[in-house]
């Protein structure tokens, strides 16, 4: 049965981490300046301390330096020129790493975003999606949006009509390759089974 059918963290995590990584880790004398910039540039955007050691999804990378270059300038793109309000931005992650079962993106964006931009009960609503109360109009068509993408590879009518009350054209833009990447990340981490960071806890963070 599908992930989206159960929605049991607790199964998911097991699924995708309980058994070895499938590739190896690689140092960052496998990388050059351009890469190290841009982790650099995420470090900085998501807080996380001086002189960390390489990510263990960035080290599974490695193994792709081209790809690894291709993939962190969108993502450096994403984080820090996209013209999305962050609250958005995050929203739209993580209700797609949550639709995609994405362990270690849901944890590393849990734990970025938790009381920053939202609120330990509207974490735990992100996972119920667009259904859940408490949302108003604009985060209601973030998660729709998110949603409608993962069920049907397109924004519908209505959800598109509130969105472009309340975004720009550059921001309607953005929004489904922002959706998009984090979709791509999650095919990758999910397969590689990327194992957690120190902080990360997987679909299980609130």
């Amino acid at each position: 049965m599908a992930w989206d059918e159960t929605g049991d963290a607790a199964a998911r995590d097991r699924q995708v981490l309980g058994g070895r990584e499938r590739l190896s880790f690689l140092g960052e004398d496998s990388l050059d300046a351009r890469h190290l910039e841009a982790m650099e540039q995420l470090r900085l955007l998501y807080g996380y301390p001086e002189g960390m050691p390489l990510a263990p999804f960035f080290a599974n990378l490695a193994h792709s330096p081209e790809f690894f270059a291709g993939y962190m300038a969108l993502g450096v793109t994403a984080s820090t020129r996209s013209a999305l309000p962050a609250r958005v931005r995050e929203l739209a992650i993580l209700r797609t790493s949550w639709l995609c079962g994405a362990p270690y993106a849901w944890g590393e964006h849990v734990h970025a975003t938790r009381e920053r931009l939202f609120s330990p009960d509207e974490i735990a609503r992100i996972t119920q999606g667009a259904a859940a109360g408490g949302w108003d109009d604009l985060d209601r068509a973030v998660l729709c949006a998110a949603e409608e993408l993962h069920a049907d590879a397109m924004i519908g009518d209505a959800t598109w009509a509130v969105l472009a009350d309340h975004l720009d054209e550059r921001q309607l833009v953005e929004l489904p390759i922002l959706v998009g990447h984090y979709v791509m990340t999650a095919y990758v981490q999910n397969s590689l089974r990327t194992r957690l960071t120190e902080h990360g806890q997987g679909l299980s963070a609130r």
